[in-house]
């Protein structure tokens, strides 16, 4: 009889912790459902800035956002293809289209969020019509630049490039009237022209927007030029293909969409960086 008091005693403790198992397997299960951890690489400015902004508004959805922050326009991708990151944010499309057809990265654009436009700078002169004849402009080595420098210098009658191209692939080749005569230097990485600017190097220089912000240079007031809120060159969200369908990724482009988002690039930037929504 103890025996078996003693057998259904331990039969019913097995039951009691099995069942406790099961509720906290339960539980952790329910915990990781309500929240999920999504990476993102980006550069410093302005894009770790608005996902920043974005933290709390995704938690609020569930949603841990991690910030990877680089200071090149290679690693990301990198990153990105090794699948060390879910997305990455910080390259316009046409860089983006270029980097997929160079590396052969399975990316998609998961959405557009902003335009940095670009803009010229000098520490020599203080309007564009006051570039002398033979200047020497500078501009960043990434090719997917160079279509978009030389549209902002044609919008501004220093050059003409030729009829019918895509002006988002141009190349100083294809300038069919330089009427200035003016010079490309083209041997610098991104990040490097705001420095370049700062010592004086040649006549003017040509800087995104990101690198211009982060080295305390405001676009609107600064530079001699800038490109308008028409730019085909959107900064979007990348990911890598099938990833775009994902629930936390569809979160995080919905809340940077938002009006909460779009409210604060405007206010914080003022104008140096334009919201994008689509």
């Amino acid at each position: 009889m103890k025996k078996f008091l003693g057998f259904a005693l331990i039969l019913v403790l097995s039951i009691a912790l099995a069942a406790c198992g099961s509720e906290k397997d339960k539980s952790g299960s329910d915990t990781e459902k309500e929240s999920k951890k999504i990476v993102v690489g980006a550069s410093n400015v302005p894009h770790a800035e608005i996902l920043e902004e974005a933290k709390p508004l995704l938690k609020e959805k569930g949603i841990d956002l991690k910030i990877e922050t680089f200071q090149d326009y290679v690693l990301p991708n990198k990153a990105l293809n090794d699948k060390e990151l879910d997305a990455n944010y910080f390259q316009h499309i046409p860089y983006l289209e270029g980097q997929i057809k160079e590396n052969g990265y399975d990316f998609v654009n998961a959405g557009g969020i902003h335009i940095e436009p670009i803009a010229l700078y000098s520490q020599k002169y203080k309007s564009i019509d006051k570039l002398p004849e033979g200047a020497t402009i500078i501009m960043s080595s990434s090719v997917a630049d160079h279509g978009r420098a030389l549209s902002l210098l044609e919008k501004n009658g220093l050059i003409t490039l030729k009829e019918g191209i895509d002006k988002t692939t141009a190349t100083t080749k294809d300038i069919v009237e330089n009427k200035k005569n003016l010079k490309f230097d083209a041997d610098y990485e991104a990040a490097l022209l705001p420095k370049i600017y700062e010592s004086g190097e040649g006549d003017a220089v040509l800087i995104n927007s990101n690198y211009a912000i982060d080295a305390g240079l405001n676009p609107l007031e600064d530079s001699i030029a800038i490109e308008d809120s028409e730019s085909p060159y959107v900064n979007v969200i990348a990911v890598n293909k099938g990833d775009e369908n994902k629930e936390a990724i569809k979160a995080l482009v919905e809340v940077l969409h938002s009006k909460e988002i779009q409210d604060f690039i405007l206010k914080e930037y003022k104008g140096a960086v334009v919201p994008a929504d689509k």
